[in-house]
């Protein structure tokens, strides 16, 4: 009789582009899915970007309802009801930061045996919100049994300074290979998207306030003022991009400005970049970074 994988329940938002996501598909990608398959809870209905592929490899997808304080109470009840139907799970791995407080706690009432939390960030911003985030860290505690973390920086921001030592810093692993300096793919892009003798400026980056958009865009105006040849390049998409497009606007650079949207080939596009900018207010691990680096891009970062 065949044996059954041991099947891991990942908690995300949802399954779209971003660093945490893409980081897990890497490993899920390259993990022996005969031995171990990875599950995925999410909060939200719509249908994420790597939702087919994680069918594709073997992969469950559950939707639950976002959580929104408006909706804890609800969740609590989906929450309870999903643990009570889902018996097979005894391994969650909760990749929202303290947000997984709901789903820790009923887990641990359900006698699941291995609950880990994952640090993916480490913001610096002080708001309304961290009041309330700054108690679910603490609350969550209790409920969880495994802390891991992308930098020691990232998981004493959630877990605290005193639980340092418990801390498992799970490195961020790239293909390496995928992004090496290809001269033709580079030649290729730069011709299909009218780019030739350009000097281009990149970024890779969900468009929300912690990527900084709204500086990048300020520090591209000064670099045109320097090279009349020069575009700058986004890959991404995200709820401050219509803002974005308008600062654009405002600032008379829309004729040397692309939008590209999403790729599942950052690897590809990295290619045509001279310079990647990446003035991230904070970050856990920039995995873009990593990626850019790896593409032997000059590279300029904030210190966060």
């Amino acid at each position: 009789m065949k044996e059954e994988p041991i099947r891991v329940l990942n908690l995300f938002t949802i399954m779209n582009r971003g660093g945490a996501e893409t980081m897990v598909m890497n490993y899920y990608r390259n993990i022996d899915r005969t031995k171990v398959q990875f599950d995925f809870l999410v909060h939200r209905t719509e249908k994420g970007a790597y939702d087919d592929e994680i069918r594709a490899l073997g992969g469950r997808i559950y939707y639950m309802c976002p959580l929104y304080p408006q909706n804890f109470i609800k969740y609590k009840k989906e929450i309870k009801k999903f643990f009570e139907e889902h018996t097979e799970y005894k391994i969650i791995h909760s990749h929202m930061s303290e947000l997984g407080f709901f789903a820790f706690k009923e887990a641990k009432k359900q006698g699941i045996p291995v609950r880990i939390c994952h640090a993916h960030n480490t913001p610096t911003n002080f708001d309304l919100k961290m009041i309330m985030r700054n108690y679910f860290k603490k609350s969550m505690l209790p409920y969880i049994t495994d802390m891991f973390a992308c930098s020691m920086d990232s998981g004493i921001w959630l877990f605290g300074k005193k639980n340092e030592n418990n801390i498992v810093v799970m490195k961020n692993a790239i293909d390496a290979n995928k992004y090496r300096y290809n001269q033709l793919v580079e030649e290729k892009l730069r011709k299909d998207l009218n780019l030739e003798g350009k000097y281009i400026v990149g970024h890779v980056g969900r468009f929300n306030k912690q990527k900084n958009h709204e500086f990048l865009v300020k520090i591209f105006y000064e670099i045109c003022k320097e090279k009349n040849n020069a575009i700058l390049l986004l890959v991404g998409k995200g709820t401050e991009e219509e803002k974005i497009k308008k600062l654009v606007k405002q600032m008379k650079l829309q004729d040397k400005v692309i939008f590209y949207g999403e790729t599942n080939k950052v690897y590809d596009i990295m290619q045509v970049f001279d310079t990647f900018i990446f003035p991230s207010l904070f970050e856990g691990l920039g995995i873009v970074l990593v990626e850019a680096q790896a593409a032997g891009i000059h590279c300029f970062t904030s210190k966060n």
